[in-house]
């Protein structure tokens, strides 16, 4: 997101958490709600699709956007991604290649890369406790496209940040799942742990496990990933 949004992503969860826009109620139109906030609408429509995508909002065409914050989803009510990419394909390229990214950082992530890894992680569990889901899947994010940075390998880290926006987009969709917002940072722990070890097998066994298990708390199952099932040998 770019800084306006994400404040008003902010603002707007935080008016949400305070009552102020109960659940089930709509929100301002467009105009007069960027106008509030003190945005264009372009950051606005950004806010809202980040919003909608964490479970706290839905558009209704023709109606307007009702506040939802609490309900989860089903399969079938996942709202619309980026660059018109499905859920079902941005989830099986990551499930393809972000297990390699977390193997590679495991053999070439330095000192200093594991403790950039685990401040963006202590980052993402504090604004899990704080209740901040704009915050934790920001950091989400972030945790995911620093191990494509650790793999050290110019072209992998080229091609997940090259679709940072839809994989965004593909992250916050299981936080919609008011028991579950902890599960995603539970399991970054796993590929937190065999990243500081060294263990390129591990590492690449949990990011793949959290990338299946994501899948499935938005209804996404993959049953044959079996051929991505690669060895990686530490240098």
């Amino acid at each position: 997101m770019t800084r306006l949004s994400s404040f008003a992503a902010q603002t707007l969860q935080r008016q949400i958490h305070e009552g102020h826009y109960p659940d089930g109620s709509a929100l301002p139109g467009q105009r007069d709600l960027a106008a509030s906030l003190g945005i264009s609408r372009t950051a606005l429509r950004e806010a809202v699709s980040t919003l909608e995508a964490l479970g706290m909002l839905r558009s209704q065409p023709g109606k307007g956007v009702f506040v939802t914050t609490g309900k989860g989803r089903t399969a079938n009510d996942v709202p619309p991604g980026p660059l018109a990419m499905s859920p079902q394909d941005v989830f099986q390229f990551r499930a393809i290649v972000e297990p390699a990214a977390a193997a590679l950082a495991a053999c070439h992530a330095d000192a200093a890369g594991r403790e950039a890894l685990q401040a963006i992680q202590t980052r993402m569990d504090a604004a899990l406790h704080a209740l901040d889901l704009v915050g934790a899947s920001e950091a989400d994010l972030d945790f995911h496209l620093a191990i494509a940075d650790y793999a050290a390998n110019p072209l992998l880290s080229s091609a997940i940040r090259s679709l940072e926006e839809p994989i965004a987009y593909s992250l916050r969709l299981p936080f919609a799942d008011p028991g579950g917002v902890w599960a995603p940072a539970d399991e970054h722990h796993a590929v937190l742990a065999a990243i500081c070890a060294g263990d390129a097998a591990a590492a690449h066994a949990a990011m793949r496990q959290h990338l299946i298990h994501a899948a499935a708390r938005i209804g996404i199952a993959f049953t044959n990933l079996s051929f991505i099932d690669l060895s990686f040998a530490t240098p």
